[in-house]
């Protein structure tokens, strides 16, 4: 047991990792952006193979949205900032466990 209040670093920083809940990376329909544009995008953005670029273009076309990528919220901000610059409709939402 450690003699400092409040426990180890250690113990604080790894308390402080586990408790940061990953975010994903939504992409919205819209009734402008064509199909392959989109499927152009999400491979030169995530480097996605165009089977699953394809895949994912067509669940935000039917389903009207599709989460493209999940994972921590530094680079999450980053991909919806590259997305929104290819002017897709992107949000961030915060994966509830």
């Amino acid at each position: 047991m450690s003699s400092r209040p409040g426990g180890s670093t250690e113990t604080r920083e790894r308390e402080k990792t586990s408790l940061a809940r990953p975010w994903n990376v939504v992409v919205h329909d819209d009734p402008v952006t064509l199909m392959d544009y989109v499927t152009k995008i999400f491979m030169q953005v995530f480097g996605y193979a165009k089977a699953k670029a394809e895949r994912l273009m067509l669940e935000v076309h039917h389903q009207g949205r599709s989460i493209v990528w999940t994972g921590g919220r530094e680079q999450a901000e980053i991909y919806a900032q590259q997305l929104q610059a290819y002017h897709l409709v992107t949000t961030l939402e915060r994966v509830e466990s």
